[in-house]
């Protein structure tokens, strides 16, 4: 390497310092510079060259110098993707269907029975692509999802549950009373709904025997009933459930939604009759309570049951030559339209 003179460095450190005094000068006289790409990625790679010292006389900060920098890298990576792709050629969406079905409609299946399963329909998957499907669809392994869930637990016994809870109603003389309801599950009819100032021991436990004839009465198997942790169900009431071959299940602490069907008829309940009334006393609540069971049970559509009423046991009647009446209950609130007939 040519070493140089003391006067070429003179000279250099001259003309570096001229260099600097005019963009003083041009840097008050331009409120914004333009950059184009190329002074971009110049000052970029020579950035890399100057030492930490030096960038205080850049025009622009470091940081803005170090993002054109990761901007270049970006921009040289994304080139690679639209390079053809080697390798095994991505699954058929409709075959990474199948596999999120089977492993939700199979809770204990294993990765590698669910390929087993599609090797015998023609398909040949490897146990870690079934994997990775489901890791990305966010179906947990079989370990942690052959477990008995509480939604397939009430669906598994809906034909034979009783879920029971209490609601209160307030009177216009602010006393509380306690409403006692029973729902079938399957059905979605409110078996019972009974009203009382002073929830005790005596008349839980004449409630759960009034239960037991009812069902026993309408031919409905009794075998599981649901309740929550409220001290009001007593253990006179769970025993004499029990003695009728009926299995008690408490719901977990804190969770309202694990007897979402009961809480359901309370808000339906609520919305439809009691935020509209005032109620007077214990016999005016049983008095509403039987009519908007009349009309639940009966009358009222359902969304579980295809819009159709707990007591409906077919398609509604086709279009008659008769006019639509209106018969409605407490007072105009509730309303039921049929053909025919006086209203009520």
């Amino acid at each position: 390497m040519v070493a140089v003179s003391t006067m070429d460095k003179a000279e250099l450190e001259a003309e570096v310092l001229a260099l600097r005094r005019q963009v003083q000068v041009l840097e008050r006289q331009i409120k914004r510079v333009q950059w184009s790409p190329g002074d971009r990625m110049v000052l970029a790679a020579l950035s890399r060259l100057l030492p930490k010292v030096s960038w205080s006389g850049l025009l622009v900060k470091p940081e803005t110098v170090l993002g054109w920098h990761r901007g270049m890298v970006r921009r040289r990576w994304a080139a690679y993707r639209h390079r053809p792709r080697h390798g095994r050629p991505p699954l058929a969406d409709e075959i990474q269907e199948l596999i999120v079905c089977m492993a939700k409609e199979n809770p204990s299946w294993g990765y590698f029975r669910i390929r087993g399963e599609l090797i015998k329909l023609g398909h040949r998957v490897a146990a870690t692509t079934i994997r990775s499907i489901l890791i990305k669809g966010k179906v947990p392994p079989a370990g942690k999802r052959s477990g008995l869930s509480w939604k397939q637990f009430l669906a598994a016994h809906a034909e034979s549950l009783i879920a029971t809870d209490f609601l209160t109603v307030d009177t216009i003389f602010f006393k509380r009373l306690y409403v006692l309801f029973f729902l079938h599950l399957a059905s979605g009819r409110v078996v019972a709904a009974i009203s009382t100032a002073e929830p005790n021991d005596q008349w839980m436990r004449q409630q759960a025997r009034n239960l037991s004839m009812q069902l026993a009465d309408e031919r409905l198997e009794l075998t599981v009933v649901v309740h929550d942790r409220d001290r009001k169900y007593c253990n006179s009431f769970d025993s004499v459930l029990e003695s009728q071959g009926a299995e008690v299940v408490l719901t977990p602490l804190m969770a309202p939604t694990a007897n979402a069907h009961a809480e359901r008829w309370v808000g339906s309940l609520r919305r439809e009759c009691l935020d509209w009334m005032l109620i007077v006393s214990e016999r005016h609540l049983a008095a509403v309570l039987n009519e908007y069971l009349a009309h639940y049970n009966d009358e009222r559509p359902h969304r579980s049951r295809d819009l159709r009423s707990p007591a409906s046991r077919g398609d509604p009647p086709g279009v008659r030559d008769v006019a639509v009446a209106r018969h409605s209950r407490l007072g105009g609130l509730l309303s039921d339209y049929r053909y025919g007939g006086a209203a009520a």
